[in-house]
């Protein structure tokens, strides 16, 4: 996938890119259900970056399980955490796969697997005094329902920071204390007692635990930021997701990935 490049005649190519790679997006039906039919149904939504250049995979739980609004309407603030971090695409892949499990109360339980709504390209960059992840979507070919009601457009910019682990989470939101990131020394320093402070360098985000702040920003990346992903056409054969993430067609539903309908 090509090199994200800043428009160089306007005043934002200031716009300084931290790190780019692929993302992906999954969302997980409740337990017990075979299919999702629509938000009621949604579990979990997952988001996963990959870094270009750095054999990692951070798998990152979106709270509100839709990505915050970019237009004026809808709620634009949410947050997130990184749930899982991994070396290997395998690694990742187990956490998304189906599991059968047994509670007490209720016995056998099934948890269905994670499918994959979008793949694409983003890069994470820093404007001003804060710092932004902008993605622009490859697939779906079209966005379809599951990617309107998650909020997963075409392309989109949010402006991301981290939390001080330190600090107490605004009201329904944040890991309890036991789940919150250890930062290494560096890391933690450079929070000087701020609750938030922006992803830079996005190495905050290779911690479990990391909590992050989403506000949508913009719907036009270009527009915003003067940056260019350059997406590219995907198709089944092409599909970064199997190739990078090794996701199993036998056990993760592809229809929203590619028509963008519920499964």
């Amino acid at each position: 996938m090509p090199r994200n490049q800043p428009r160089r005649s306007s005043p934002e190519a200031a716009v300084h890119v931290l790190e780019r790679g692929n993302i992906y997006f999954f969302y997980r039906p409740r337990v017990g259900k075979e299919t999702a039919r629509g938000f009621a149904d949604v579990q979990r939504l997952y988001m996963v970056l990959s870094p270009r250049g750095n054999k990692s995979y951070r798998l990152i739980i979106i709270g509100e399980k839709r990505l915050p609004a970019v237009t004026r309407e809808g709620d634009r603030i949410s947050w997130g955490f990184v749930d899982v971090v991994a070396s290997r695409a395998e690694e990742l892949e187990d956490e998304l796969d189906p599991e059968t499990y047994t509670t007490k109360t209720r016995g056998e339980r099934q948890r269905p697997a994670a499918r994959p709504a979008g793949e694409g390209v983003y890069a994470i960059v820093r404007h001003v005094d804060h710092t932004h992840l902008a993605y622009a979507l490859e697939l779906p070919p079209k966005p379809g329902e599951v990617q309107r009601v998650l909020n997963i457009g075409e392309e989109g910019s949010y402006i991301i920071s981290v939390k001080n682990p330190d600090t107490p989470s605004p009201p329904g939101m944040g890991l309890d204390e036991a789940r919150r990131a250890t930062f290494p020394k560096d890391l933690e320093e450079r929070f000087r007692g701020r609750r938030f402070i922006p992803v830079d360098p996005p190495d905050f985000l290779n911690y479990e635990g990391a909590e992050i702040l989403l506000i949508g920003a913009s719907q036009d990346v270009y527009e915003e930021l003067g940056l260019r992903l350059n997406r590219q056409r995907e198709t089944e054969a092409t599909a970064e997701i199997f190739r990078d993430l090794r996701i199993e067609k036998s056990l993760h539903p592809i229809t929203p990935l590619f028509k963008g309908t519920w499964a």
